[in-house]
């Protein structure tokens, strides 16, 4: 008797997990950021029954993925490395469009339109790093008698006046091991949003306008008025080129400051707070958004992001999707590792501090996005040649040959 109801019970189990059904992802994830992603799926089964598989597999995503796809055998959802590997497997008929399974109008249009092929939507963008902004020490840059910019000419009156005072206006490294020079490339793809336009940056990206075309030469021009005059960063160009990229901010907040200015990403506050744990984040540390250049640009915003996209249209994966997407996932996502929520309904009190809530703020007023060229690029060009021109550049190198370059690789990695 007490072994029929055992056996009764268990099969009562079994048939409600099956009843609840499974969605599987695949994602890029490790550490800190599985962790994260975990507890966000865990809430989503306490709350429908629905059980989540997160298939963790590193760098190597898009390979394996393509891999799936090519065998018919793909997960239910995956985050997407960038936007154009997403449409890559939207042009082989491998993704779902999400238009009328998620409600798009929790995001701002910049995110939506990032996610668009061909007029459909095929992802969901989760979180952001914004990367648009300049840092400083506010008491150190308000004793000079100076505050943040609002346009390209106030920056460079900011850099000129501290220079001429015998001050040293910037801090930049583009040290970071065998991937040295992705930080100048950050500086490029900012200025080439605010003096070619987003639309003529969608061509850079696509290689549908050559690299000594004018407006990319202009690009690293600006760039270069800053990061190859010594008397503008700290340690001159050596130092540029030496100084780690996670290192480089700490000298804004010495009892002498090194440095009154730094452009990087929201991710460097945990850099800055490491380096001087002694700082009250949201008193001593501030920033503003990297400023306009030519005013028909307005102030576009550049960064990066977390995505998501269906290979399987179920219940169960329309459920997981319409949650990932909803604001209860991305407080847990976001609040837990500190990124920008996407989702416009996000309490700001999930943040850690008000600088990220700041941060989340610009994002959500964000008109113009765009993803980091560098990332949207074929590596051998992304990561490969333009890192290396970055490097070649600043250490002096003639700016046609740099050009040419990575020219000649991209006309290689694209197919002339």
């Amino acid at each position: 008797m007490m072994k029929r109801a055992l056996v009764g019970l268990l099969l009562v189990g079994l048939v409600a997990s099956l009843a609840y059904g499974e969605v599987t992802i695949m994602v890029l994830w490790s550490g800190d950021e599985l962790a994260a992603f975990q507890q966000v799926a865990d809430a989503f089964t306490a709350k429908t029954g629905i059980a989540v598989r997160v298939e963790s597999v590193g760098r190597d995503l898009p390979a394996i993925l393509a891999t799936r796809v090519a065998a018919g055998n793909p997960p239910d959802l995956a985050g997407m490395p960038n936007p154009g590997q997403m449409a890559e497997f939207v042009a082989r008929g491998a993704v779902v469009p999400l238009d009328g399974i998620v409600d798009l109008g929790q995001f701002p249009k910049a995110f939506v339109d990032l996610a668009t092929v061909g007029g459909n939507v095929y992802g969901i963008f989760i979180s952001a790093d914004l990367k648009s902004l300049v840092w400083y020490n506010p008491d150190a840059l308000y004793a000079e008698g100076l505050a943040p910019a609002d346009s390209w000419n106030e920056l460079m009156y900011i850099t000129e006046t501290l220079a001429a005072r015998g001050k040293t206006p910037w801090a930049v490294g583009l040290e970071s091991g065998a991937a040295s020079g992705w930080a100048g490339t950050d500086w490029i793809e900012d200025i080439m949003l605010r003096t070619a336009g987003p639309e003529l940056y969608d061509q850079w990206v696509a290689h549908e306008i050559p690299w000594t075309h004018p407006a990319v030469k202009r690009a690293f021009e600006l760039f270069g008025s800053i990061v190859r005059n010594e008397a503008y960063v700290y340690g001159g160009t050596t130092g540029v080129l030496s100084i780690n990229f996670g290192d480089s901010p700490a000298v804004l907040w010495d009892p002498i400051p090194g440095a009154y200015l730094h452009r990087q990403a929201t991710f460097i506050k945990s850099f800055i707070a490491g380096a001087h744990p002694e700082l009250d984040l949201d008193r001593d540390v501030a920033f503003f958004v990297f400023p306009p250049i030519d005013p028909q640009w307005g102030t576009p915003l550049l960064g990066a992001g977390d995505l998501i996209s269906a290979f399987r249209d179920t219940p169960d994966v329309r459920a997981f999707l319409q949650y990932l997407a909803g604001p209860e996932a991305q407080e847990i996502w976001c609040g837990t590792l500190g990124k920008l929520a996407t989702n416009v309904n996000v309490d700001a009190s999930v943040y850690p501090d008000q600088l990220t809530a700041a941060a989340a703020e610009i994002l959500k007023g964000a008109e113009i996005f765009r993803f980091d060229a560098s990332d949207l690029m074929p590596a051998a060009v992304g990561s490969g040649a333009f890192w290396k021109g970055v490097l070649d550049y600043v250490s002096g190198v003639s700016l046609d040959r740099v050009l040419e370059d990575i020219e000649a690789a991209a006309e290689a990695a694209y197919g002339k």
